[in-house]
């Protein structure tokens, strides 16, 4: 239980992809503090998001536990290619539309995927957006000649033995930089956006 109070003190030493890569290990494990802990930080939230579709607050209550025991059930078999909270409101999500489908509420199964639709279209969009923003936000930060090159590279699509050529550098300081770069991008988006 060391690695569990770990995460309770020492939030700003672990990003949230390794706090969710710890969770996943840990529920694996069968350790029922480290499901409660998620179930805690999760909850409240999943179940405004889910009576955000169906608008029946108890019933969202019933489908974020249910989803919950899901995840307790196929905890050893769980495969989570992105965090958790991104898991779980996917999963709360397919959970609302699994509900409308059932519950016949619309008057067909079409509005009800239009309705679905159109919320994650918006909710996409802005998502992608700030992540866009936060993404240039770090280039900018980039020291001059790494920004140059990472800009040759990927907003010029330049191959690194056409930045090399331009640029008249070798083509291992052009990797090295772009390594550069998106080390350091992806370590602003860790601080910023995770």
């Amino acid at each position: 239980m060391l690695i569990f109070a770990f995460i309770k003190q020492e939030p700003r030493g672990m990003t949230q992809i390794d706090e969710d890569i710890l969770l996943l290990n840990l529920i694996k494990e069968d350790d029922k503090l480290a499901f409660k802990y998620l179930f805690h930080k999760y909850m409240g939230n999943l179940c405004q998001f889910i009576d955000f579709f169906i608008h029946d607050k108890v019933t969202s209550e019933d489908l974020a536990l249910d989803l919950f025991a899901s995840i307790w059930e196929i905890r050893e078999e769980l495969e989570i290619k992105q965090s958790f909270k991104s898991y779980l409101f996917q999963a709360a999500r397919n959970k609302a539309l699994t509900y409308l489908r059932d519950k016949k509420e619309y008057s067909g199964l079409d509005e009800a995927e239009l309705l679905i639709d159109a919320t994650n279209d918006a909710a996409f969009e802005a998502e992608a957006n700030e992540l866009y923003r936060l993404i240039e936000e770090a280039v900018t930060l980039l020291p001059e000649r790494c920004r140059e090159i990472y800009q040759k590279s990927r907003n010029e699509e330049m191959s690194n033995r056409e930045i090399a050529a331009r640029m008249q550098i070798s083509e291992k300081t052009v990797e090295n930089q772009i390594t550069i770069a998106l080390k350091k991008i992806k370590k602003f988006l860790n601080r910023k956006y995770l």
